[in-house]
């Protein structure tokens, strides 16, 4: 479901980058009255085709090769690469995540009925980093319960780097795309200069298409920046409240070793 909650995600936002910049096209085209009569021909096929019956990946396919092969596929690789990062986070987050209060419940009466090796015992069969740490907890306890709190902090400090794992890449490239966006079209907007000063004239027509294809990588890096974003900020919030919940049920593990050393 969230495999699929991400597809369709992308396909939106693409979709609506799309129709923002063939909606730049016809405003283009349209300021060019003057030169009208030299483009009609250039863009007949476009005008030909209802905007009805044009799909997404038609449009998407034409302005990839608007916006020129080299930097579109690079922004494209940051959108591959970094979804292919989110897909293995949110599965890895998914089977970290964990219900404490069972496992607490579950540890309590494996204590009363089997002791400490019980108690592990429950931990091992359990998967996530809560019963990792717990099990860690678990296998100091004959050594007091201060070294048990600091194999807890100091596993748990493991346990986060884990969770977190990643995520940099991902926030590079967050960062990355944007900036290969702008790259293109700089380097599109020098082009388009050249053009002009090739031509010795300046003509509406030739500054417009050069800005249009120079703008379009634009457009798709920073397309590709907020689909990551999105993604990235979504993984954040779940390794917090993962945290918390591993903090939560630290203690809650504590306060039941120490009745049970109160019991014995």
């Amino acid at each position: 479901m969230k495999k699929l909650f991400a597809l369709v995600a992308i396909l939106g936002v693409l979709g609506m980058g799309a129709t923002y910049v063939s909606a730049q096209d016809e405003t283009a085209a349209k300021a060019d009255t003057a030169v009208v009569e030299q483009t009609t021909t250039e863009q007949a096929p476009a005008t030909t085709v209802p905007a009805e019956e044009q799909s997404i990946h038609k449009v998407l396919k034409t302005k990839f090769i608007e916006g020129g092969p080299e930097f579109m596929a690079s922004v494209l690789l940051c959108l591959i690469f970094g979804l292919a990062i989110v897909i293995e986070r949110i599965i890895y987050l998914n089977m970290a995540s964990t219900n404490t209060q069972k496992l607490l419940k579950n540890i309590e009466e494996a204590l009363d009925k089997g002791g400490i090796e019980a108690a592990k015992e429950v931990c091992r069969n359990t998967r996530g980093p809560v019963a990792s740490i717990f099990y860690q907890g678990l296998d100091r306890s004959h050594e007091g319960i201060d070294v048990v709190e600091k194999s807890i902090v100091a596993y748990g400090s493991v346990q986060m780097g884990q969770l977190e794992s990643g995520l940099t890449w991902v926030s590079l490239f967050i960062a990355l795309a944007p900036m290969l966006g702008f790259m293109g079209t700089v380097i599109g907007m020098i082009g388009a200069f050249d053009s002009i000063q090739a031509a010795g004239d300046i003509s509406p027509s030739l500054v417009a298409a050069g800005i249009k294809v120079a703008l379009i990588t634009t457009v798709f890096g920073l397309i590709v920046a907020i689909i990551l974003q999105v993604f990235y900020n979504y993984l954040l919030s779940k390794i917090d409240r993962i945290t918390n919940g591993m903090e939560d049920a630290s203690i809650s593990l504590l306060d039941i070793l120490v009745k049970y050393n109160l019991k014995k």
